[in-house]
């Protein structure tokens, strides 16, 4: 199988080679801009990350693993440091100007899932912390990084069935821990 630093190389001649780069850590960068920026706009900046690592791939030094994710994930981080920056300008020239600063609903309705979040969490702490680590690193793979069980099963060495059965124990553990103990 060609590392993705071969696949960069080639891409020169056979353009479909950067397709195989992108399939390979779309994932990853993808849930990664969603925790950055919400739902939303992580679309947008996906696809204006991958546009860039297109223009500047004859750029890509290889770190000697011959893998492009980290690569890919500075160029990522940059467009969401742009990102922001270029929300914060916008909000201070349309302050000087007089200009209304209205905010969206939805950027209302975002806020307002993770204050709700964050208070959910905070309740979670102790009961997150009371799992066996199986289990928890089950949940944060299946919740947090959205994988698949057989994905998760393959990372702790387990299969998929086994991998399923610790994710739903610990969210029953935490369903209990939410409704105070009660069954």
């Amino acid at each position: 199988m060609a590392t993705d630093a071969d696949l960069l190389r080639e891409s020169h001649r056979r353009p479909d080679a950067y397709v195989e780069v992108c399939e390979r850590h779309v994932a990853d960068i993808s849930r990664w801009l969603r925790r950055q920026v919400g739902q939303a706009d992580a679309g947008d900046l996906l696809a204006e990350t991958l546009a860039r690592g297109w223009y500047a791939r004859r750029r890509f030094r290889d770190p000697g693993t011959g893998s492009a994710g980290p690569w890919l994930q500075a160029i990522a981080a940059n467009v969401v440091r742009e990102y922001r920056r270029r929300g914060a300008v916008d909000l201070r020239a349309r302050r000087k100007l007089g200009l209304s600063v209205a905010v969206e609903t939805t950027v209302l309705e975002e806020a307002d899932a993770r204050l709700s979040a964050a208070h959910d969490f905070l309740a979670l702490r102790a009961p997150l912390g009371r799992l066996p680590n199986e289990q928890r690193t089950a949940l944060e793979l299946r919740v947090v990084d959205e994988l698949e069980y057989a994905e998760i099963g393959a990372r702790q060495g387990v299969a998929a069935a086994t991998a399923r059965t610790r994710v739903h124990r610990a969210l029953a553990s935490l369903r209990l821990a939410m409704r105070g103990g009660e069954e």
